[in-house]
This record gives C-alpha cells, structure tokens and sequence, in this order.
C-alpha cells in the first residue's frame, strides 16, 4: 500500500480511478481504517467519473501510531470538558486535517471535493475552513460542529462507544486458530456496537457485515489510537465560529435516527455554514448501510457539480 511521510508519522492511502478525473477525498470517522468506506460506495464514484483518495488517519490502519502519547483517560477528559478546563491531547484535529492535506500534496492533488463522516466530517469541515483553496466542495456526513447545548449519544450509544474492546488472551508465539478465535471475539463485540449506533430501517446483514469486520481486525487493531482520536475530539470543541467562515458549496447529510451524533447536530452544522444544504435520511442512523449508497452516492454527485438547487427546507427521503 502507498504510503506518504509528513507532519513526522506515516499516512497510509488508497486511490480508486483515474487519476486525471476530479478528485474526491474521503475523510472517515472514529477509530475506522479506510476500508470502511464500503466498495459500492468508492466504485461508485469512480463511475461517476471522480478519482477516489481514502486514506487512514494518524493513530489507525496502516498509518502511524502514537503509542509513546499511551492511553488517555476519557472519563477525566468528559469531565474537565464538562467544566470548561483545559485537555492536552496528543494531537488536535487540525493536525488531521494536515494528515488529509499531506495526502493531497502526495499525489499532486492541488483541490478536491471533500467528504467527510462523523469525525472525519469534523475534520472535513476545519479544511474546508482553513484552507479554502484546497477544498471545491465539502460534504459533512453524520457529523456535528462541537458547539455546547447540543444533544450528546444516547445511553446505550454512550456505552458501546466507551465499552473496552475485549481483552486479548493470543500471545505472539500462538497459532493460527487461537489468533483466528481472537479476531472473532473482536468481532461479536464489534458487531455489537454497529448494530446500537447503524441505522434501524436499513439493518446491515448479518453475514457481510461479519465478513467486512473480520477484514478490517485482521487488517489493524489500535484501541488506544482510537482513545486518542476521542481525546482529539472532545478537545476541539465548537467549530461554531470556524463554520461561519467556510465558504465552498457545502452539503450536510444526516440520519434521523442517528443515536451517536442526533439529528440536532446536523441541523446545527448546516444553520452554521453559509448556504449549506441539509440533507435528512429517514431511518438511516450512524452508518452506510448499503441500502443507501445509491441515495447517497446521488447527493454526492449532485452537490459536486453543483447541479443541487436551492432549498431552504431539508429534503426528507422516506424508507422505499
């Protein structure tokens, strides 16, 4: 896999297409490698004409982990977070958005449609902020602008987030069937949460969505990177004053039924940036069900050409 050096660590990439299409940056969220973003998603772009760059964020994937940072305290951080007091992640999610750029600059990319989910649409909007040139549209998908007042996960959305990733029994030297055991274990839990955050009127199967995890924890398992990537979010806080000052056609995408970042988030996001469009998906919640590429890859196409009209209200696509 390609890789590009900057900012000090690693980033690990993928490209999909032609190269001398227009390119479209994918941006994932929390603790997701790039293979999250699902195949029909990213080959769809491409026959839609876009040349594709996903990409892992620092401290997930194949890129660079932070392991001499160790293993923040997120309970200490929700609460000095709470009361307004200062944190000291290991890094910040400007700093993401440099890991984005430096992809960029690797593969002469001089600007791209960016699309970016849940974290990552945090991280797509700071680009989209501060780095105007660089940025011709941003698509913010399931994502929120940090800004206080707003409704946090539900309970049980809270407590699969936060719930610790089984421990690991495979020492180094154990075999195939015992490491095979483990995997499976890291995907029932997994599983789990996705089943408590995915959306309810487009349930993923059971068996891809097995197939897909198994994958991805085969591919890398970082707990404590995702605890840092947390760590990174809670510390930036309101983007309020940051959305105001994005000035690129910018689409907001959000489920109905999301219980990780409620809908009130999205519809915040999109009152913040300057004649964004909202977009609202009834049943979907925080996932890409494959249900829902077509409608989404069909957003997204629209809102890159430039081809959306104007609407104040949101769209409300039903269940089909």
């Amino acid at each position: 896999m390609p890789t590009t050096t900057a900012n000090g660590i690693t980033i690990a990439y993928e490209t999909a297409g032609d190269p001398k299409a227009t390119p479209v940056l994918l941006v994932m969220g929390l603790g997701m490698q790039l293979t999250a973003w699902p195949d029909d998603f990213v080959d769809g772009l491409v026959d839609l004409g876009y040349y594709v760059i996903r990409f892992d964020n620092r401290d997930c994937g194949l890129s660079t982990k932070l392991t001499g940072a160790g293993a923040p305290n997120l309970k200490l951080a929700l609460l000095k977070s709470v009361l307004r007091l200062p944190l000291r992640p290991a890094y910040s999610l400007a700093d993401m958005a440099g890991d984005a750029l430096a992809v960029m600059n690797a593969l002469g990319v001089a600007r791209a449609h960016v699309v970016g989910m849940s974290m990552g649409g945090m991280i797509a909007q700071i680009m989209a902020a501060r780095h105007p040139q660089r940025v011709a549209s941003l698509t913010s998908m399931m994502s929120s602008s940090g800004r206080r007042g707003l409704p946090g996960p539900t309970r049980a959305a809270r407590a699969a987030l936060l719930r610790p990733l089984p421990k690991a029994r495979a020492g180094a030297r154990a075999g195939a069937a015992a490491r095979l055991a483990e995997q499976v274990r890291l995907v029932d839990h997994l599983v789990g949460v996705l089943r408590t955050i995915g959306s309810p009127a487009y349930p993923s199967p059971e068996r891809p969505l097995r197939e897909r995890l198994l994958a991805a924890v085969a591919r890398n398992v970082c707990p404590h990177g995702v605890a840092r990537q947390l760590m990174a979010t809670i510390a930036d806080g309101s983007r309020a004053a940051l959305l105001a000052q994005i000035a690129c056609p910018t689409l907001v995408i959000h489920g109905a039924a999301d219980p990780l970042v409620p809908l009130a988030c999205g519809v915040d996001t999109a009152k913040l940036v300057p004649g964004a469009r909202l977009e609202i998906i009834e049943g979907m919640g925080h996932d890409l069900p494959g249900q829902l590429i077509e409608r989404l890859l069909a957003l997204i196409d629209t809102h890159a050409r430039g081809k959306m009209a104007p609407d104040s209200l949101p769209r409300l696509f039903e269940k089909q």
